[in-house]
């Protein structure tokens, strides 16, 4: 059996970070494991308190997996704060993993900040360069960059800007963007485009996270990363239209609506 790693904070309400990272794997038929870097107390319309992990604690997490289980893909959610990422970073130098996969949280989906903004210089000189795919939105994407993007173009030159700081493949995800919802791949070399209707819906809590998970999920089961990312816009498609709808606010997505329509011949 092919596995993941998920190294991400926790969502207690179970829509999005470690929960959402498990379920996407388990749907993609991989074993997942986790670092849990930060313990959240949220729910779909809040984000009341977070609490970090120490950084000897995150290390030895990472440690543990890597000496019994090598993952064959690696995904990295919430990192809070400087000291987290300098970590996370210094121990994945040390094991040097296979298909990093970093989805740089910054805000929860009712805004919430999940990351000190004075940690970006520490995103982009320690994190950055160790990933396979960055998988930023429209804001996150103008973190980076200090770039404003508002046309598909404006995404095209931030992920020059972005790939330039030493990761091998950015994805630019146009969830914030007006119309349809186009991803745009860059890979150093050529562009990539991923459209797909808008679907009318408030309950998006952790798409980010499912949609990172699931593409580490089918790089680890041995799909090239066009075909990844293409895999994982299919799947968050599917779960964001089929949401249970559940919760006072955004509302989490259905990880296992193809799995329930399969074998219990119903929708939810």
């Amino acid at each position: 059996m092919r596995t993941a790693l998920s190294i991400a904070g926790s969502d207690c309400s179970g829509g999005a970070g470690i929960q959402a990272d498990l379920k996407t794997f388990s749907a993609h038929g991989v074993f997942g494991m986790t670092v849990i870097t930060s313990v959240v107390a949220e729910n779909t319309f809040r984000v009341i308190e977070y609490q970090d992990v120490r950084p000897d604690m995150i290390e030895k997490q990472i440690a543990a997996v890597f000496e019994d289980i090598p993952p064959d893909a690696v995904k990295i959610g919430m990192l809070s704060c400087a000291e987290t990422m300098t970590a996370v970073a210094g121990k994945l130098r040390d094991v040097n993993p296979k298909n990093l996969v970093v989805d740089p949280v910054m805000y929860a989906k009712n805004g919430c900040a999940l990351m000190d903004p004075s940690a970006i210089d520490a995103l982009i000189s320690q994190i950055l360069p160790l990933a396979d795919v960055i998988t930023p939105n429209i804001p996150e994407a103008e973190k980076i960059s200090g770039m404003v993007i508002n046309t598909q173009d404006d995404m095209r030159e931030a992920a020059r800007f972005i790939h330039a700081m030493g990761c091998r493949t950015v994805v630019i995800k146009g969830g914030h963007s007006e119309g349809d919802s186009t991803d745009i791949l860059f890979d150093g070399e050529k562009f990539y485009e991923y459209p797909a209707t808008r679907i009318d819906t408030k309950h998006t809590h952790g798409t980010g996270c499912t949609f990172s998970s699931a593409i580490a999920s089918s790089l680890a089961l041995g799909f090239p990363v066009h075909d990844a990312v293409r895999r994982a816009k299919e799947y968050i498609n599917i779960a964001i239209a089929h949401a249970p709808g559940l919760g006072k606010g955004n509302g989490p997505t259905h990880h296992f609506y193809e799995m329930y329509e399969t074998f219990y011949g119903r929708k939810a």
